[in-house]
């Protein structure tokens, strides 16, 4: 899997997810400091990797991901970055963002290696998207190839539909 950021091939660490994979255990850190694991989760689940929310590619992709919410009742929508937490609940009380849930990958990384999605390069996440079903079997990945790009929403809301 080759990605850029602006050009520029990066590195990412930790393991990758392919539809059929189980999501791995992981802790990130909401808004409030409290930790937020796998087993905190529940149900169809989809979860957005991005650099930080404040860029506009990221905001653009979490305000779409926050207005398509209304039409997947019973979805869980989780926007996982290496923002601090006081600055993801800061953006999204501006952003009207309510529906997507923001958790921090600051403190240990974790997600960021069970996912591979951390970026060696910049310490930061690339930009993906995971579906989980409620088993944990991840049912779709979607790597986005330049990070300053945003992800296939068609695709994505495509897949959504299909297991919803």
């Amino acid at each position: 899997m080759s990605i850029t950021f602006r050009g520029t091939p990066i590195t990412l660490a930790g393991t990758p997810l392919a539809a059929g994979d189980k999501l791995p255990d992981f802790s990130v850190v909401a808004n409030d400091l409290s930790v937020v694991t796998k087993a905190d989760t529940q149900g169809l689940r989809v979860f957005l990797t991005v650099p930080s929310l404040d860029t506009p590619v990221c905001d653009l992709e979490v305000r779409a991901f926050n207005q398509k919410a209304g039409e997947l009742p019973g979805v869980s929508i989780y926007v996982v970055s290496m923002d601090l937490p006081f600055a993801q609940a800061r953006w999204c009380g501006a952003a009207g963002v309510s529906a997507v849930q923001p958790l921090s990958d600051y403190r240990n990384r974790d997600f960021g290696a069970a996912t591979g999605t951390f970026i060696n390069e910049l310490a930061l996440l690339t930009r993906a998207v995971f579906i989980v079903k409620a088993d944990d079997t991840v049912a779709y990945a979607q790597y986005v190839p330049e990070v300053s790009t945003p992800p296939d929403y068609d695709e994505i809301y495509a897949k959504l539909a299909e297991l919803a």
